[in-house]
Order: C-alpha cells, then structure tokens, then sequence
C-alpha cells in the first residue's frame, strides 16, 4: 500500500475531468444548437460551413436583385402603359381628323390636344424614374452598359486618346467654344460649359469632363497649345453616341452572374418613322399635326408604328419579368437546399447530445463518488500502524 501517490484516486480525478470537460461542451453545443462553434470543434466541417454561408447570403441577396429588377421593369411598363394609351387616343384623333367634314376650327381643336398628348408622351418619358434613375429616357445607355462611340470632325494640335460614356444619352453632341470656355451640346438641346484650365505641352493629356452629360473626352497635345488653342481646336468637333443601354441586375452569388435589360429612349421623338423626319414629334409639333386629310392619314399610319415600338418594348419588359420570377424562384430553392447542406454540418443533433450530455452528468456524479473512495484508501494505512 502506497501514500505518496494515490493511483486510484488520481486515474479517478482525470476521468472526471474528461467527463466535465465533455459535459461542458455538451452544454455549449445544446445552448447554442452549433455542433461546431470554434475551429477546434471541426476543422473542415467549418471551413466548408462558411463558404456554404457565404453562399447563402449570396444567393438571397441576389433573389432581393432580382426582385429590385422586377419592380424597376414594372415601374418603366406601367410608364409605357399609359403612354400607349395616349398614343391609341392620337390614332383615334388622327382617324376623326381624316374625316373631309370637320372645319379648319375643328381641326385646330383637334391639333391642340395632339400637341398635348405628344407633350406628355415626352413627360412620362422624361420622368419615369427608379431609385432615382431615369428609366424611359435613354440616359441609361452607357450607365451600366457601353454605348458606341464615334468620333467626327478636325481637332488641331491635338489628338483625341480616349472618349469615355458614363451616362451620355444616345445622340450627337457638338463641341463649341469662345476663348477658353468649350460647350458640349446635344441634340435634344442640353449643354454643359467646362473651362480648359491651363496650356499644354506636346504630349501632354488634357481631360475635359462634361459629367453632367455623362462625356469624357481625353486629348493628347501634338504640339504646345495655349487653353484657348485646345478649346478653338476642339470646335464643331461632333461625338456620336449610338447603342442601346442597359441595366445590369446581379442575380447570383457569385461573380458575372448577371442579366441585362434594355432601357431605351420612348420620347415621342424615337418612336414612328425616321427621328427628325416621321417620328411622332416631328409630325405633332404644332397644331397643325391634322389641318388636312392628308397629314391625318400620315400620321395614322406613323401612330401605328409608335404603337408597335411601344408593344416592342413592353413585350421586352414582360418576358424580362418572368426570366426574372423564375430566376427568384431558382435562387430561393438553391438557398433553401445550402441552407439544409449547411444545418447538416453545423448543426447539433439536439437528441444526440442530449444523450451525450446524461451520459457525461452520470459519468461526473459516478466520478465524485468514486474519488470520495479512492481518498479513503489510504486511511486503511492508519490501521497498520496502530
């Protein structure tokens, strides 16, 4: 018999720390309802966990995207919904115009509420707007797409490096200058002034941001040239501004998971015939769109090709929408399945450990009574001495 070290007692004392260790861990499992809550639980297991989580969140962000698409499609079609109304009401004047007994007052009375239907044709696209970005307008081209960039005219003592398209609407914009002031202007008629700030080197770059019109244009000096030189050069200098823009929606978790929709320009301007020659504006810019049959009859025949434009569209609008609902529906049904992946490998099984946890509260309570016992061996010594 040994008093120095007692064996049973110490081999006891281990056990039951084992088992409060593990009752411990039981505990933190139950209370939390994570079979890993640190590395140290399940090396791999959280490793692959996370990316499943980053997943997740990735997959129901893009659902909310997608969504966020839907009600900006919505917002631009209900816009071309009433536009197409207005537009069947000019048709039905235009047919009543072509009638040989209205009067020159009737006409005129006529012409008056083509002009001001033709004018709010031009407002709904002017103002339509999601998020506060106009959307019927055309200023989308190039804001989340690229337009096609085409440069004209002569630029002296200088070369033009690079033209960039943030938000320019598809159009052609003219360079004009007076001294060391240069104004870009488009040919719906807006402008913006920038002054060229200082003279330039051969070879140096000068930038000249027109960022309200969303046009960047970069030139590279061939020769030294004062502000007002680089200013004069850049005259009558035309951009041409071409494609149809898009919004791009991310409907995925991951990257390049995109889808695009075309936002393009329903002014009265762009839809009919040829823009500038039998567009609805052209044909409706006074009120005489209707003082005879004949311009009557033209403009039956341009309104039904608006009406065609404006149906385009909305067809594009709708079948985007239902990409999208079905995209939603993919992304809530991929999340839905990570999400059970994810609670198999981090999630307790809550009866499991249950069991663990009595088992390692049996084990500790047996573990005290024990080393209880063991501690009293050694009094069976005192008996040998006695």
């Amino acid at each position: 018999m040994r008093i120095n070290h007692n064996l049973m007692a110490m081999n006891t004392a281990r056990q039951l720390g084992i088992s409060g260790e593990n009752g411990s861990k039981s505990i933190e499992k139950l209370s939390s309802g994570l079979r890993i809550n640190r590395a140290g639980d399940d090396a791999a297991g959280l490793a692959i966990s996370e990316k499943m989580r980053g997943q997740i969140r990735g997959l129901n962000q893009g659902s909310r995207n997608a969504q966020d698409g839907i009600s900006m499609i919505q917002t631009a079609e209900g816009g071309l919904n009433e536009t197409h109304s207005i537009l069947q009401r000019m048709r039905e004047l235009s047919v009543q115009a072509s009638n040989d007994t209205l009067q020159s007052t009737d006409r005129t009375a006529i012409g008056e509420e083509m002009n001001a239907l033709r004018s709010e044709v031009d407002r709904i696209s002017s103002v339509t707007e999601f998020n506060g970005k106009k959307i019927l307008d055309g200023t989308l081209i190039g804001k989340d797409g690229t337009g096609d960039v085409v440069v004209g005219g002569t630029v002296n003592n200088t070369t033009v490096t690079t033209l960039e398209v943030s938000s320019a609407k598809a159009q052609t914009y003219t360079f004009s200058s007076s001294d060391t002031s240069l104004t870009l202007t488009g040919t719906d008629g807006k402008a913006q002034t920038i002054t060229v700030a200082a003279a330039a080197a051969a070879g140096d770059v000068v930038n000249l941001d027109f960022d309200s019109l969303g046009v960047k244009v970069s030139l590279t000096a061939t020769a030294a040239a004062t502000a007002t030189n680089i200013a004069a050069g850049v005259n009558a200098s035309t951009i041409l501004v071409t494609g149809t823009g898009s919004a791009s929606f991310q409907i995925g978790a991951n990257a390049n998971q995109t889808m695009s929709v075309a936002f393009t320009d329903m002014s009265s301007s762009n839809l009919g015939g040829v823009t500038g020659t039998t567009d609805i504006a052209t044909l409706v810019a006074d009120n005489t769109a209707v003082s005879t049959t004949a311009k009557a009859q033209v403009l039956i025949t341009q309104l039904d090709a608006a009406i065609v434009d404006v149906s385009s569209q909305r067809a594009k609008f709708g079948a985007a929408q239902n990409r999208l609902e079905h995209t939603i529906k993919n992304l809530d049904t991929s999340s839905e399945n990570m999400q059970a992946s994810e609670s198999r490998i981090r999630d307790v099984d809550m009866a499991k450990e249950m069991m663990e946890f009595t088992k390692n509260n049996i084990l500790q309570q047996a573990g005290q009574s024990m080393l209880a016992q063991a501690n009293q061996a050694p009094q069976g010594v005192l008996q040998l001495l006695r």
